[in-house]
Order: structure tokens, then sequence, then C-alpha cells
């Protein structure tokens, strides 16, 4: 394997850290790599896998204000690209306003997430709540052959080459992107149409937007969707005709908001509001559903069903995790990042658009979260969700499940002690026609060999471990979103060549 140190960004992180988020499996990394042609150490690159598996990590470069929040790493995106069996790699840091600046000053300008915003130096910033960096460190997804990282509050949408991963700039929308809310994490593509949708959120009345991109990345469509008050959402889902937008009950405490202090806080005896529009309606189409109260980070799809919309996510038993008195002091701090604390599960929502009622129910008994899924049949009725399990007590995933969602059964797989694994992206196989004919790729972090891997799954048969093994040119740090890019979806991939050789590198 032929490795080239590509570039390096200069790190003032105390020697001695012990902040578990940034050592250990979330070690940030500094270094940026490339090399044409991966290790194979087990198995063998499958023929008929083409295509770019993205992901987004945090990698903070300098000490935070007072105390750090994994949300708050800079971002750096990770692909390996696939192609006639062979496999390339490259990682580079998103060149945001917020990283460069701070590299200019060395030292962190912004407070973070856990932080008040008076600790930021500068006035200025990005978020919904203000005064922050944008580390565009949250979600990647392709749109028009283009790699659009994200932030978890609302920011830019930063552009990346996803070949080379050169930040390209930000995402101005031909001139129509709305900088004053930004965009949050979890834009959405519609393979079928070449759709962005989109939703954003503020402090400031009506609190939410919606907007839909076409396939000429023309903003063609944007509608106030009005809320009670500053919410937190973060993710939203779609079908063939409907968006589907939340106003869940886990949202900044009010009283406290007056003060300046932002503190989240669960209001159980508030219901969550699900609100359907037509995907180019207007503010006076939408409609709010009422259903149990909980707070959802992440949906897996959505789908039309006669008169009923079926929304599938994930359901959270304690939003608001109660403190560990004994338990350990990192523990304890960062509890809501842990899928068991949370008791993230598997559940559906039924929204009847004819009588306005919800049904709902849980679909499996098995606590996971950050859900993927064949990308041809997002929209669409499906069967096959895969989902990250968790380390108890931490934000790191030890293994994943593949729900079949037609007959209640799982498939699971665990990575084994000290190995902790990415979000997994679905990849199609290349001429296929069922939904889990292809393949699960993912990014481990080894803490017992110091290494990083990808590994490459058949989707039909997850529990029979990965048929093939990759080596990095470094251990990655954990982090949190991915996606996957078919090469025949790409611009620039060239059908006749090697992986490296086909996107001109």
């Amino acid at each position: 394997m032929d490795v080239e140190l590509i570039g390096r960004v200069l790190s003032t992180l105390p020697e001695d850290d012990d902040h578990p988020y940034r050592t250990g499996p979330w070690r940030p990394q500094t270094d940026e790599w490339s090399t044409d042609d991966l290790e194979v150490v087990e198995g063998q690159i499958p023929t008929d896998l083409d295509g770019l598996y993205l992901r987004n990590t945090e990698n903070p470069v300098h000490p935070a204000k007072k105390f750090y929040h994994p949300f708050d790493g800079d971002g750096m995106v990770h692909v390996v690209g696939f192609r006639d069996g062979k496999a390339f790699y490259r990682n580079r840091f998103i060149r945001t306003d917020g990283l460069q600046a701070e590299i200019d000053s060395g030292r962190a300008l912004w407070a973070g997430i856990s932080e008040s915003p008076s600790l930021s130096e500068r006035t200025d910033g990005w978020g919904a709540r203000q005064r922050m960096k944008d580390a565009s460190s949250t979600d990647v997804v392709v749109h028009r052959g283009v790699a659009l990282t994200s932030f978890y509050q609302c920011g830019d949408l930063y552009r990346m080459d996803p070949f080379s991963l050169q930040t390209l700039g930000k995402e101005s929308w031909n001139g129509h992107f709305p900088f004053d809310w930004g965009v949050s994490a979890h834009p959405k593509v519609d393979e079928r149409t070449g759709e962005m949708l989109f939703f954003n959120y503020s402090k400031e009345a009506p609190h939410m937007k919606y907007g839909v991109v076409d396939e000429n990345n023309d903003l063609v469509h944007y509608v106030d969707v009005p809320l009670p008050g500053p919410r937190l959402p973060h993710d939203m889902a779609f079908t063939e005709n409907y968006a589907i937008l939340n106003d869940f009950p886990l949202f900044w405490d009010e009283n406290l908001l007056q003060k300046g202090v932002h503190a989240p806080r669960f209001h159980r005896d508030l219901p969550s509001r699900l609100g359907v529009i037509p995907r180019r309606g207007d503010t006076s189409q939408i409609r709010w559903f009422e259903a149990e109260s909980t707070y959802v980070l992440h949906f897996v799809n959505a789908y039309e069903d006669g008169d009923e919309i079926v929304l599938d996510g994930f359901f959270q038993g304690e939003p608001e995790p109660k403190d560990i008195p004994e338990g350990d002091r990192w523990e304890r701090a960062f509890r809501f990042l842990a899928l068991d604390r949370l008791q993230a599960r598997l559940h559906r929502w039924r929204l009847n658009l004819r009588t306005g009622l919800v049904k709902e129910e849980q679909l499996s008994d098995t606590i996971t979260e950050f859900g993927m899924m064949n990308g041809a049949h997002i929209g669409q009725e499906y069967r096959y969700a895969y989902a990250a399990t968790g380390k108890p007590g931490w934000f790191l995933f030890d293994g994943l499940v593949r729900h079949d969602l037609k007959d209640g059964t799982e498939e699971r797989y665990g990575f084994g002690d000290g190995v902790y694994g990415s979000e997994t992206a679905m990849a199609p196989r290349v001429g296929s026609t069922a939904e889990d004919d292809g393949y699960l790729v993912t990014l481990t972090t080894d803490m017992n060999q110091d290494a990083s891997f990808c590994l490459v799954f058949d989707a039909a048969r997850v529990a029979d471990g990965p048929v093939c093994k990759l080596k990095l040119p470094q251990r990655i740090s954990s982090g949190t979103h991915s996606t996957w890019a078919a090469g025949d979806e790409l611009r620039r991939w060239r059908t006749t060549d090697t992986a490296a050789e086909a996107v001109g590198l």
C-alpha cells in the first residue's frame, strides 16, 4: 500500500488530555492521507461494489473554552472509493470559516454546545443558538455529484469534491441560500427526482422553515413552519408526495432561555407533534398530528400506504436520562449521548390523513439508532433497516443490526471488545433489483490494534461477518454520519478505469 501524507493541521490539545471524547476511540486525527490502493487484510473486495462511502467525523484542533462536547469538534471527511475490486482512500478537514479563523488565532474563538455563549470571543457565529462555530462535522450527503457537509444546529453547507475531498467553498444555491438561518443537518436527497429537501430552525419566529432545492440546484420552494417557540429538531423524512417535520417536547427551558441559558429540558406533559406538508406545499397546508411524548434524533424512512403515512424512527424512552450519582463523572456528564441511557428503539407511527389520528407501535426491543437503508427505496415502502448498537454508557457503536420490518426478525454482528464502528451505509450491488442485494460499508476504530479498518458486509447476511477488511493509513476518530454514492450517480466517475483512475486522481 503506497500511502502519502498530504496535509496536517497543528493541534494545541494537551499531551496529557484525559477527556474521553478527545482520547481513546475519540482521539482526534490531524493528519490527512491519500492512497490509491488500500491494503486488503481479509477477504476480497467485491467486484460489483462500485461507488463512494463518505463519513464525517469530529476532530477538535484546540481545547474548548471550558467544557468540550464531542459535537464541537472540527469536521473531517473520510472517503473510501470502490471500483473493479480495488479501493482508494482520502481524508480531509472541511475548511470551514470557523476552522480557518481558529487556525489563524491558535485557539478556540467560540463557545461549544455545553458552554455559555458569553464565553465566545467573537460576537458573530452560526447556529440556532448563535455565537457558535459551524464545525460542519455532523452530516454528509451527495447532491448533484457534490458532497455537502452540515452542522446540527444550522449553518452553512460546505461543498466538497467527493473524490479528492477538496473543500469547494459554501453552497449558495445560485445566490438564494438562506444564510440568515442556515440549514440544519440531515437534508434529504430524493434519488428519483434529484431534489434535496431541507429544514432550518431559529430562536426567532416562526422558529422553523422548510425548503426544496431542485435537480438544477435552484432553491424552488421555501416556506414558514410556525412553531409555539424555539425548538431543537434534528431530522426529517419524506414520502413521494409529502415532507414530514416535527415539534418534539425536548427544547430549551423557556425561563432559563430568557436569562441567556440554553438548557434543553424534556417536557413530558406535552405531546410529540409531527407535521405533514405537501413537498411543494405552503404554510396553510401543514397538518399537525399528536403522538406519544418522546424525542427522535433520527428517522429511517417514510412512505404512503393508502390514507396513511408510515413513519419509522428511533423513539427515545428517556430523552432526559437521570444522573448517575455513583457513576463515572464523564459517563454522568455525557449521559445524553448513550443509546442505552436514551432507551432508543425502532418505532413506527401511522399518520392517517383522512381521520387525523395516529397509531404507534414499537418495532423492536433492541436498543439501536443511526438507521440506514437502501437509498433507492427512500420515500417508498421498504423492508430492511440497518442500525447501530451502542456500548453501554458511551457514545460508541459496538455492532450493527439488520432489522427485517416485514417479519420482525433481526440479524446482529458485534465488532468485538475495543472495536467501534461508524454509521453503516447500504451500497446496492451493481445491477441489483432486490432491496437487500448489496453491501454494508463501515469504518472501525480498533483500540486493540491501534488501527482503523473499512469493513464490507453482505447486506443479506450480516451475521456472517465482513466479506472484506481493508486497513486505513491511520486510526481514525469515532464520529457521526455517513453516506453512500453509487458510481453511476457521480459526474466524474468513468466506467472503464480503476477506482483511482476513474475519477482522475
